[in-house]
């Protein structure tokens, strides 16, 4: 089973096993997710081309092994929650997405806003103070806040900015007011813990979706304010993990100014996605070489590894402006 989905990332797992229901029960799972995940799960379903019948098996042989793994005790609670998230995404990234699950039963109205296009958004929330704007832009994702943020006016878009990089908690009564104030909106009318919200890794990856004339001069307007600031989002904006979304062209130009050594180091430190895309984007013979050194190196220094990304984030940096690749947005550094 593991060698028939090797390669095979979790979002073609899911778009395989949505395949392989009727078109009702996919129906009732798609409902549950939001419009990011829909998104993403229907490219990947219209994407599928020619699966074998070995790799169908070997993922819904996975999915109904993992299901029977699962009790029913605890489900629902916080804590398993919590658990099996910061498993599976890591503990920052875990925290984060927990607050978004715990807050969103009782946030319909700023939930609400991730189906309506940019512009309308913009004009939802353009009359509220700048924090107000913020906070919602923080709680969207990245690429629908970027998209959101160009139907503002250069000034107030720094300071929106300025405000996301310099948001660290929410308390959970202020994000409740602010959903009333929307579901008033849309319909016509007028001491606990903290929820994690907003601030530099947030903004970075606002600014990695936002066109790239708006991003640099936003960029240098930012760093004007506060040059610690900027230089902190920017070096959040480009990591690693946004090599998986570069195409397959971009990655073989990319693997022709990078030394072998270099890329050692750095796929030490990727999953195993990210490995199989560098793979499947060199000759048989090369991608052969490349899996032996890797398992031959052993362990290295984080501290290595690191500088083995930001040598090669440099590189796709400078193709990028160049126009010979195209950089993903998103993504989270990798260790």
């Amino acid at each position: 089973m593991e060698t028939s989905v090797r390669g095979v990332s979790s979002l073609e797992r899911a778009a395989i096993l949505l395949m392989s229901m009727g078109e009702k029960d996919a129906a009732e799972i798609l409902k549950q997710m939001g419009p990011k995940e829909v998104q993403k799960v229907g490219a990947a379903m219209s994407a599928l081309k020619s699966v074998s019948q070995d790799t169908v098996s070997s993922v819904l042989n996975l999915f109904l092994s993992e299901c029977g793994a699962q009790s029913g005790l605890g489900v629902g609670s916080e804590g398993y929650i919590r658990n099996m998230l910061t498993e599976a995404l890591g503990e920052e990234r875990a925290r984060g997405f927990l607050d978004r699950i715990l807050l969103g039963g009782s946030s319909s109205g700023i939930n609400s806003l991730k189906w309506m296009d940019p512009r309308s958004v913009a004009d939802v929330i353009r009359q509220e103070h700048p924090q107000i704007q913020a906070v919602v832009l923080s709680y969207l994702e990245p690429d629908q806040s970027a998209s959101i943020l160009a139907n503002f006016p250069e000034k107030v878009r720094l300071e929106i900015m300025m405000r996301i990089a310099s948001l660290e908690s929410v308390q959970p009564e202020a994000l409740k007011e602010l959903n009333v104030i929307l579901e008033k909106q849309f319909s016509g009318k007028g001491s606990n813990p903290s929820t994690t919200i907003g601030g530099r890794k947030t903004a970075a990856e606002i600014m990695n979706n936002l066109d790239g004339a708006v991003e640099q001069e936003l960029m240098q307007s930012i760093k004007d304010a506060d040059e610690d600031m900027g230089n902190q989002i920017q070096d959040l904006m480009f990591v690693f993990d946004n090599l998986r979304e570069v195409e397959d062209r971009g990655i073989q130009a990319l693997l022709r100014e990078v030394s072998s050594e270099v890329l050692i180091l750095a796929l030490k430190g990727a999953d195993d996605y990210l490995k199989e895309k560098f793979f499947a984007n060199m000759s048989k013979r090369a991608a052969e070489l490349l899996r032996d050194d890797l398992e031959a190196k052993g362990p290295v220094r984080i501290v290595e590894v690191e500088a083995a990304q930001k040598e090669i984030l440099v590189v796709a940096r400078r193709m990028a402006d160049a126009g010979e690749i195209q950089l993903g947005g998103g993504g989270e550094a990798m260790i």
